[in-house]
């Protein structure tokens, strides 16, 4: 019997391996990477950048979401990690800045260019480098609808980094943040990374992860997913190697994903850190239900086309009141 037919007729005869041969499963990891400082002496990003390309590989995921990423940095990591590609754009205007690109495996996953791009923390979303929330430097979310060469598949993944001074851009922040994955125009799995430089306890993160009144969804902690009461889960050390008491670095995914792993990678070698953040990872896995694949016939207009355009129209007007406060102040310094 040949070998196609004789799989066929055991996925036939077994509903549940047709569910897991279809389970899509995804590893992803957050990483700020602190930004190339020659200020910080012997932990100056050309002292620390293979160390922080050899915690990526050895992680071997399929989504990485860095912060504070310079563009000689991420192409440094290109050069050293050729297996990905990455999206993203700096967070100001000139774009010489710091991004907070997604660097995904350029084998197994393609982007969809339809879905994808940058939007700003700000009442104007759609106007780079924009700052209205309070914020010292502009705040970005770089996002991505990919597609699983193999299957079809879809997963739209998110990065971000918050502002580390304004808990009111924190908050704001993480309302818009729910709001554009709430509205996503397909309805495929979704993954969340990022610096959010808010404690498990704070407001941004029970408010993502359904914890306060009016969320627009509920995100899960993949972390605590598989580890609810470890202790010592700090994920900024300063270079020192040692946990600090919060844990503010996160991979989120949805509830009905199933974290199979997820850890918080603490790689030195010699009293030396690829960064003054320990990566945070994980390992998730979306059923057939979550993972279906998408096929938009022509003809009537589908109602996610018909939410996109909506949205788009509602950034719009954010982005003419964005130039209108920004007119009439001076933006604060970097």
């Amino acid at each position: 019997m040949p070998a196609i037919l004789a799989l066929s007729l055991a996925v036939a005869a077994d509903p549940s391996r047709a569910e897991e041969s279809a389970a899509l499963s995804i590893k992803a990891m957050t990483f700020n990477i602190r930004f190339n400082n020659p200020a910080d002496g012997p932990n100056r990003w050309s002292e620390r950048r293979a160390l922080a390309a050899e915690a990526v590989r050895r992680f071997d995921g399929d989504f990485v979401g860095l912060q504070e990423a310079l563009p000689d940095q991420i192409d440094d990591l290109l050069e050293m990690l050729p297996e990905y590609e990455m999206i993203g754009a700096s967070r100001d205007a000139d774009g010489r800045s710091e991004a907070s690109p997604i660097f995904y495996r350029r084998e197994r996953w393609r982007l969809d260019q339809c879905r994808q791009g940058t939007f700003w923390l700000s009442d104007a979303p759609c106007l780079p480098g924009s700052i209205t929330w309070g914020n010292k430097y502009p705040r970005v979310v770089t996002w991505g609808r990919f597609v699983e060469k193999r299957t079809g598949h879809g997963v739209y993944v998110y990065n971000t980094h918050f502002s580390h001074v304004s808990a009111a851009s924190r908050e704001k922040g993480a309302a818009l943040l729910a709001e554009r994955i709430a509205r996503r125009d397909l309805p495929e799995p979704v993954l969340v990374t990022g610096d959010f430089n808010a404690a498990e306890s704070s407001p941004p993160i029970e408010y993502l992860t359904g914890r306060r009144p009016g969320t627009l969804l509920r995100l899960i902690d993949t972390f605590r997913a598989v580890h609810p009461e470890a202790q010592g889960a700090g994920t900024f050390h300063a270079f020192k190697g040692e946990a600090g008491p919060d844990k503010i670095d996160y991979v989120f995914a949805l509830p009905s994903a199933t974290v199979r792993a997820a850890e918080i990678v603490r790689l030195g070698r010699d009293g030396r850190w690829p960064s003054d953040h320990f990566p945070v990872a994980a390992e998730v896995v979306y059923y057939p239900t979550d993972a279906a694949k998408i096929t938009c016939r022509s003809g009537r207009p589908q109602p996610h086309r018909i939410r996109h355009r909506r949205a788009l129209r509602l950034d719009r007007r954010r982005t003419k009141l964005g130039r209108r406060i920004s007119e009439s102040r001076r933006p604060l310094s970097n």
